[in-house]
């Protein structure tokens, strides 16, 4: 038997306005990334392929209602395990359309949220998101982040 890993597939909202600025919410009291910000983002669960997860989490963390003909795929991102939940697949969806105002529906995970310029990153932006979104704006299509990559990040803990 072929010793195989295990992936977790996460997908990422690339939210952009018409001055094409990029909405990211910073994390609070998840164990994870806490006081760092991201785009809005989640886990597929079992059954589900990443456009439902994406529409799923966009209602339910943001507010907002997707439908597929507003997401485009910008970005797939693969990293080496570095926690218990295995190697990561991100996949990264832009959506310049929406339906509904943007509302933290999830004050126990999120501080703060705030539109910002894709060239002007807060400096405390998880480091895999920050590659994410210059590879997004450069149309870049593809990557992958190393172990010694993710190893010499400080804010992941290699396991």
């Amino acid at each position: 038997m072929k010793n195989r890993t295990t992936t977790a597939v996460a997908v990422y909202l690339v939210l952009v306005n018409h001055k094409g600025e990029v909405h990211m919410m910073r994390r609070c009291n998840t164990g994870y990334q806490d006081g760092m910000y991201q785009v809005w983002a989640g886990h597929v669960e079992m059954g589900e392929l990443p456009m439902q997860a994406l529409i799923r989490e966009a209602k339910e963390e943001a507010g907002i209602v997707l439908l597929e003909s507003d997401l485009r795929l910008v970005h797939v991102s693969c990293r080496p395990k570095h926690d218990e939940t295995g190697n990561r697949i991100d996949f990264y969806f832009r959506a310049i359309h929406w339906k509904g105002e943007i509302i933290n529906h999830e004050p126990d995970k999120c501080d703060d949220m705030k539109w910002v310029s894709p060239v002007e990153l807060p400096p405390n932006t998880t480091p895999h998101v920050r590659i994410a979104i210059a590879n997004i704006f450069r149309g870049v299509l593809f990557s992958e982040l190393s172990f010694e990559w993710i190893n010499a990040q400080p804010e992941y803990q290699v396991t």
